[in-house]
């Protein structure tokens, strides 16, 4: 990039952050709309069309951004992450576990990926690997009650109960409202 080139970018970008400072979203968009037309591949431009489409409901729309900037060699994993959360919002299950995966790929320490993957892999009512990716969900994160709570839900769907009871012990010591809705939906006490 030459200096003018580099200049024009960062005022593109400066004016369009100015808009989202005052909560003009709309006035942001169409900045980077604009950007857009000079830095067509731009992976900046495109992720933060993404954001603002999704900001503004439009699903549908910040997924055909995400996708454009997921197929660069150099996207990030929260990319990847971003259309999968997407994508299993808008029913797009198998696309989600795809893009959860790809996710994984590059970070598998990402545990808010493994808590989708396991998500989707629940909605495909394929329980041993949603089982496995929500444990290390657990494991990585082991004081949020989101993997406890579902991998519980998964033992109960596969009519292990005594498994699902251990967690809402476990859930007990530091989420006890968690531990307490399970108790009433699955109507298992510890």
């Amino acid at each position: 990039m030459s200096v003018s080139h580099n200049l024009r970018w960062y005022l593109f970008k400066w004016r369009a952050s100015a808009f989202i400072l005052f909560g003009l979203q709309q006035q942001a968009m169409t900045v980077f709309e604009e950007m857009l037309r000079e830095y067509p591949n731009d992976p900046y431009v495109l992720s933060s069309l993404a954001y603002l489409k999704t900001q503004a409901g439009d699903k549908e729309g910040a997924v055909a951004f995400y996708k454009r900037v997921v197929q660069r060699s150099d996207a990030p994993a929260y990319s990847w992450y971003n259309l999968a959360y997407l994508q299993e919002e808008l029913g797009q299950v198998e696309d989600a576990e795809f893009s959860f995966r790809k996710a994984l790929k590059l970070d598998e320490k990402m545990d808010l990926a493994w808590y989708g993957l396991g998500l989707t892999l629940i909605q495909q009512r394929r329980f041993d690997e949603a089982i496995k990716a929500l444990k290390k969900n657990t494991q990585l994160q082991p004081m949020s009650p989101y993997g406890w709570y579902q991998l519980a839900r998964v033992y109960v769907d596969r009519q292990e109960p005594e498994e699902a009871v251990k967690i809402i012990r476990h859930l007990k010591e530091f989420e006890p409202k968690f531990a307490k809705q399970l108790e009433r939906e699955t109507g298992l006490t510890a």
